[in-house]
């Protein structure tokens, strides 16, 4: 309690108004004994720059320290190179498990025929019959006829593939279905992994979750190269599956944490592009490689010069304040402001905007109460739509083109514009954009079954169209999610709704095996299921501009929360100045006064 008695009794307050209350009541000799520090107050705040804050949440403080500055800029080039490897991992069994054309082999000896014995291998459209999988030799017993399944293996032809992981280790005829097992097994990896390593990066922080995911990604990924047997391949792919999810999920939401609210959405479709490129890159990286082994090793070992992200790759200041490590997250903000010419605040006002004590939150948190629920079943099901029908088209590439190779680049080539035209209009709207999306996906798929199979030019343009809306429908639902959860629950979110995306990459290879019998499921599936989900969207929030949520009770009251005022940082900044040039002049005049 000040007390200044030559002040009247109602204006003794906790703190005077000013040093004009102090004057205007004749406290002449108070008003001097406070000219010292507060000359020294303002001659520290001159000589650093200190721009006069109110209370901010992180978003407006990130803004202050610069929201996509060079340092920003930077960390997408260390969250972009990741990337480009799991492109090369996502999409490689697409050539190391390859069913090249194949017969019986005529005795254990046989060495294998000319390639004149292949017809057809250029098309790389391959169409097996069960002639693969039987000997020409025919036993007749009274009327009937039997064919003779091959009893000394088979001859592989190498003209498209010197070897793949079929012809190794015979995964053919009544062991085919092994192929397709070992997709989905591998995709059963990337469900484990976003469950493992989401709930972990919010406890341990997404640099050390992000590091450890590329650092197993690499080794595991040498070590398939060398597997002996198929069971130790799946094991292996299996791993390698999970660190996928690792680097996905944490990488994605360290840019998104870094970056102001205007230029978030950068975080998801940046990246995206840099997967793009790793998909078309794949595609020269296997033809010039045509050896199973040797095409998993180059895709794997340049994960080892990643090693000097230890000293690069930065902590999320926004996990750290929301844990209470506010040393640390203050030495990074104040390193990123030096990084892009900003100063920020004092201490005294950043410690103003940090989350309550440390909490333990759990998956269970996204549907204890109603709306977060709400919002949480939808965006698992929009997550579980855009892999089923994005790796279902994308697994089946060998039926849409004339060689297998072009239809690949294509195929990553068209991932490019899709996400180009999601920077366009997600700032306008979120939700309208994934609504969009999902049903142009989805209505591509349907329309192909009104397309006779004897105009695959037609099936293809419409499978191409499919594939681009389900690729910007899959960019906008990474960025879309990460605006709803809030900060203590983001990673768990992104996490649980990796989890169900993946239960679509474990059932679309096996959708894909449906073809062989009924040609039309696949597509009815891949159809319908994005409407139901373009729905659905409609009933999310709109996020475009509003501030992330940091707290369960935040995204809980969306409907409550108004959006910012395009207009209020610059007239807090005018008043702000207005204030201190106020202030700065008033202590001038005292001083030269006494």
């Amino acid at each position: 309690m000040f007390d200044f008695p030559c002040l009247p009794p109602e204006q003794h307050t906790t703190a005077p108004h000013g040093l004009s209350d102090l004057l205007s009541g004749g406290c002449l000799e108070p008003a001097l004994r406070l000219l010292p520090p507060l000359a020294d107050l303002l001659e520290e705040s001159q000589s650093s720059n200190w721009p006069i804050f109110p209370n901010m949440n992180f978003d407006q403080i990130l803004s202050a320290v610069g929201g996509f500055g060079k340092y920003q800029k930077i960390l997408y080039i260390w969250i972009c190179l990741p990337q480009i490897l799991l492109a090369f991992h996502m999409m490689v069994s697409i050539f190391t498990g390859a069913t090249p054309p194949h017969h019986c082999r005529k005795s254990p000896s046989s060495e294998a025929e000319n390639k004149s014995s292949f017809p057809g291998t250029l098309s790389l459209n391959y169409s097996l019959s069960d002639s693969s999988c039987f000997s020409s030799d025919v036993l007749l017993h009274g009327n009937r006829t039997e064919r003779v399944p091959c009893g000394h293996g088979w001859v592989y032809s190498k003209e498209t593939f010197q070897s793949t992981t079929v012809s190794e280790w015979d995964l053919v005829c009544d062991k085919a279905g092994l192929n397709s097992l070992s997709s989905s097994i591998y995709m059963f990896g990337l469900l484990v992994g976003s469950v493992v390593f989401g709930a972990m990066a919010d406890r341990y922080g997404r640099r050390f979750i992000l590091l450890l995911s590329i650092a197993l990604q690499t080794v595991f990924g040498v070590a398939v190269a060398f597997a002996p047997n198929f069971h130790v391949y799946v094991i292996l792919r299996f791993v390698v599956g999970t660190t996928i999810s690792g680097v996905i999920i944490n990488a994605f939401v360290l840019g998104t944490e870094w970056t102001c609210t205007k230029r978030r959405m950068l975080a998801g479709i940046i990246t995206d592009y840099a997967f793009g490129l790793g998909y078309m890159l794949l595609a020269g990286v296997a033809y010039l490689i045509r050896d199973w082994r040797k095409l998993q090793l180059a895709i794997s070992a340049p994960g080892f010069l990643l090693i000097f992200y230890i000293w690069v790759l930065p902590h999320s200041a926004r996990w750290l304040l929301a844990n209470d490590r506010r040393e640390e997250a203050i030495a990074l903000l104040r390193k990123a402001a030096l990084v892009n010419g900003r100063v920020l605040p004092p201490t005294v006002q950043v410690e103003k905007i940090l989350v309550g004590g440390k909490q333990s939150h759990s998956a269970v948190d996204l549907v204890r109460t109603p709306q977060m629920r709400k919002r949480a079943i939808i965006l698992f099901y929009i997550w579980f739509v855009n892999v089923l029908v994005y790796y279902g088209l994308s697994l089946g590439v060998s039926r849409l083109g004339t060689n297998l190779y072009l239809t690949q680049f294509v195929f990553g080539l068209v991932e490019i514009p899709a996400r180009s035209l999601v920077l366009l209009v997600l700032p306008c709207s979120r939700r309208l954009s994934q609504s969009g999306f999902l049903a142009v996906g989805g209505l591509a798929c349907l329309l192909m079954l009104a397309v006779p199979a004897d105009y695959p030019n037609f099936l293809t343009g419409l499978a191409m169209v499919g594939k681009f809306g389900i690729t910007a429908s899959f960019a906008v639902i990474y960025v879309y999610t990460a605006e709803i959860f809030p900060t203590v629950l983001r990673q768990t979110g992104i996490g649980v709704s990796c989890m169900f995306a993946r239960m679509g990459g474990v059932l679309a290879p096996t959708i894909n095996m449906l073809d062989n019998d009924s040609p039309t499921t696949p597509l009815v599936i891949f159809g319908t299921c994005p409407l139901v989900g373009a729905v659905l969207a409609l009933a999310l929030p709109e996020t475009a501009d509003r501030p992330l949520p940091d707290t369960v009770e935040e995204a809980e009251n969306w409907d409550m929360r108004l959006p910012p005022n395009k207009e209020k940082p610059e007239m807090s900044e005018d008043i702000s100045q207005s204030a201190s040039s106020t202030e700065e002049q008033e202590l001038r005049h005292l001083a030269s006064q006494a």
